[in-house]
Parts: C-alpha cells; structure tokens; sequence
C-alpha cells in the first residue's frame, strides 16, 4: 500500500505564483481526480510531484520517504510515473523499441529489445490490448499510442501513476475502455492520480476529487459527497457582482451568429446550433467551465476552424475571408499563436505587414519594422534585449503580451480574445484589459472567452455561459457549468 503526501508546496515562476502552499494526500486502491481551470495549478503540482519541477518550499513524501524533488529519473525509480498529455513516444521506433527505452536507465548499453519489453506486452495483453510489438509508433492512432503510453508506465511496477488530461484526444469509446483500466490499476493497488477538467469523467470515474485555483487548494472531498455544481463553483469561485454598463446608443448591429454548429478535433458536434449577435463597441463575454465548446467557437469565430451548418454575417452581410477583419488571441500562446524559433519581431509582423508606414512601394522597410516592434515591446513592457531575441527564449507572460499586442495593435474591426490575461502578472494584465476596451470603445465588436470570472465581469457587457455546446443565459449558469445543457 502506497501513500504520497504533498506538504506546503509553493512554486513560482517569475510573478505568477502557480502554487501557494498546497497540502495534499493520495492514497492507494483509489483514483483521486485533481480538478482546475488551466492555470490553476494542476499540472504543476504533478510535475513537483513526478520530479519534473522543483518547488521553491515544501516536501513530498512516498511512503514516509522524501523524494528526491526536481529529479525525474530518481522519483521514477521510486515507484512514481506521470504520463503525459503530450506522448514522450519516438515515432521512428517499433512499439518494442519505445517500451524498452523506457526500461533503460541509460543509452550506453547493449540491449535486447524484444526482451525488455516482453513484460510490457505481457501487461498489455492482460489488459485485453492487442499491440504488434514491430508497428512503428508514429503510424498508430493517438489511442494506442496512449496505451503504449500507459504500459511504459505501469511495466516498471510503479506505485503511483499520474494521468494528465487522458482523455482530451480520445474517442467516446476509447475514454470507456481507458476507465477501464484505471479501475483495474486501483483494484490492484495503485494510487492514480487524474488530471482532469470534464466533470462528467471526474464524476464517473473518480474515488476522491481535490480542486485547486489559482494555485491554491479549495477543498477536496469523497467523490459521493458532491455533485457538478459544487464542483463548478469551486472551480470558478464566487460569481462577481454583476456590474450593468450602458451600451452607446449609437453602437449598431456588427457580428451575428445563426444557428451556428462547430464540430471538434475528434469529429464530435463541440456547439451546438448556438445563436447570438455582439454589436459594435460592445464585449460579449463567454464563460464556463473548460470543455464545453468555447475554444471550438473561438477557433470558428476567428475563422481558423470551419463550421458544419449555420451562418455568420458582419454587418448584415455573409462573413468572408476578408470582411471582416479578425483580430484573435488564441487559447494556446505557443503552439497557435507564436513561432517560438522566429525572432519577436517577425512574430509581430504576422498581423503587422499591412500596415502602410512599414513598406515603400513593394518594399519592406526595415529600419521601420524595427522602431514599430520596439514601440509594442516599450508599450506592453515585453521583456526583451530586442526585437531580434526568439519568441522561445521568453517567459509564458511576456509571450502573451506579443500576441496581445500585435493583435491589438492592428485596430481590427472585430476581435477574439481567449483568456488575455493568462499568465500575465497585475500589471501588465490590467494595461492588456484597458487595451481591449480602447478597442470596444473605439468602435469594435469583442468575443471574450474567459475562464476567471472576474476577468469576464470587469470587461464585458454581456455574459453568456457555455454549457454541453450550448449557450445559457447567465442568470443562475453557474449552476449548470458542470453538467449537460438542455
């Protein structure tokens, strides 16, 4: 029987201080379920706990025994394994040759792959998976590649397995045959520890649940001793006061969505046939809890996903590719938003090359690029040596604040903005949020999705919840966050 105790973990990166002392305890022959916006925490606490991250006080102990913190291979030899949202898998290699890998402390040895990895498959084939030890990975649907994934894991005769997000790329069925193992691997003694954010998977699978925000512990409780609302409550914390801001009289119809359906990445229907329309010179906010459609709008809104019925119309008439202009700030900064090997400034030029004053004729001047990039990383306070410095080589925050600013920077017509805020320390958010209403008030329709409620009240006009792909009024919405829309 194992059990891992986490006491007063604190870990900060830069200003953002993503735990603040969190105490926990997990414990074998169960399935304790970490819930939390992103940003909350969750995947930080479980890098501390697997040794991925180092934390800046506190301990964690396995069994009474402290693990060695911020050292992996010393916590997996312990008995400790995450396995990971993104695959550590080599898709050049056999799923023989990336089970061994796993077993091998070090590359300077000659081994026998088949050997190694027998016990893997032998565990495999146990668990009712079929796998053909000789297929390359990298050929595999992500399904079976997370299977490899899990017997990498659990071939090391680990105590403690940590899921992070699971089932995020996974098919309905294949969530139902996952479940099933990790019900398996707790009536064998395992502590699993889950990830999540889908409430309905925390509620079908899950022994215990703790739910962090913004970085602290908010509660944790026996799986029976709660429901979606209280879990959606926790989660997003007390709804704000709603503050009514008059509309300009003036302001006129601008972005309207009819009936509007949006498939996700897994072909399944994320919004569902949702109508609204977000005037000029007015923030229509969209809430709820992670998963339920918003970044699938977004993603249609901002035109880099397409819709399978509805229609979208920019003052009065059918949107097009160049009516109108879309300004958009993504929900993942680094892989849709930036080019972390380019430099800042041609990051920046993405949505800057049709401004006039940066060409002459059918020439890029620049010397002018040059000053305009400098003025948004002055203006944003980016902290930078230089236009020139990669987009890769800053933190998390100042990341964002390129997106930010280069996006509204461009004055568009109609603007998308995920979670702007995200990452960015008290100041550099508030300047993020005057900006955004300089936009509205300059004249332009604003989607805002939000995940931090305050965020959502303090710039919106209206709030609208999304629930089940569905949009609820948000009146009495938080009740429903968590479960299914009508």
């Amino acid at each position: 029987m194992s059990t891992l105790v986490v006491s007063q973990i604190t870990k900060r990166f830069g200003s953002l201080l993503a735990l603040d002392a969190v105490s926990l305890r997990f414990e074998s022959g169960e399935i304790h379920s970490v819930l939390g916006e992103n940003g909350a925490g969750k995947s930080t606490l479980m890098n501390v706990m697997a040794g991925f991250v180092k934390p800046d006080q506190g301990s964690v102990t396995l069994n009474g025994s402290p693990i060695p913190l911020g050292l992996a291979f010393a916590c997996k030899r312990m008995g400790i394994e995450m396995i990971h949202q993104h695959f550590t898998l080599v898709p050049a290699f056999t799923v023989a040759e990336n089970l061994a890998l796993a077993r091998l402390d070090r590359l300077n040895t000659i081994a026998e792959t088949n050997e190694i990895a027998s016990k893997g498959l032998a565990i495999a084939k146990r668990l009712g998976w079929k796998m053909d030890a000789e297929a390359k990975t990298g050929d595999l649907s992500v399904g079976v590649q997370q299977r490899i994934e899990i017997i990498k894991a659990i071939s090391g005769d680990a105590d403690v397995l940590i899921f992070d997000e699971p089932t995020a790329v996974l098919a309905p069925d294949e969530v139902e045959d996952l479940f099933r193992v990790l019900r398996q691997l707790k009536e064998a003694g395992k502590c699993v520890i889950l990830i999540a954010h889908k409430l309905s998977e925390v509620l079908a699978i899950s022994d215990r649940v703790s739910v962090l925000r913004r970085g602290k512990l908010i509660a944790t409780a026996s799986i029976q001793d709660v429901d979606a609302s209280t879990l959606a409550n926790w989660m997003v914390g007390e709804m704000p006061p709603k503050r009514d801001r008059e509309t300009l009289k003036e302001s006129t119809e601008g972005f309207s969505v009819n009936s509007l359906t949006v498939l996700g990445d897994r072909k399944d229907v994320a919004v569902k046939s949702v109508s609204f329309s977000i005037r000029q010179r007015e923030i229509l906010g969209f809430g709820g809890v992670d998963g339920n459609g918003q970044v699938e709008l977004a993603e249609c809104l901002a035109q880099v996903r397409t819709s399978s019925s509805g229609s979208m119309t920019w003052l009065g008439q059918p949107v097009t590719q160049d009516e109108p202009r879309i300004g958009y700030v993504p929900q993942d900064r680094q892989s849709d938003g930036l080019a972390l090997s380019m430099s800042i400034q041609d990051n920046m030029l993405v949505s800057g090359l049709d401004r006039p004053s940066l060409w002459k004729g059918n020439f890029i001047i620049r010397s002018a690029i040059w000053e305009w990039a400098k003025s948004l990383i002055k203006n944003y306070a980016i902290k930078a040596e230089s236009p020139l410095d990669l987009a890769g080589s800053l933190s998390g925050g100042n990341q964002q604040k390129v997106v930010v600013s280069r996006t509204l920077d461009n004055h568009p017509p109609f603007l998308v903005v995920v979670n702007p805020g995200r990452g960015l320390d008290i100041k550099a958010t508030d300047y993020v949020h005057e900006m955004i209403l300089s936009a509205r008030d300059g004249g332009a329709a604003v989607a805002l999705f939000s995940t931090d409620l305050d965020e959502l009240y303090k710039l919106s006009d209206r709030v609208l919840f999304m629930v089940g792909g569905k949009l609820v009024e948000d009146a009495g919405a938080l009740s429903l966050v968590g479960g299914v829309a009508p």
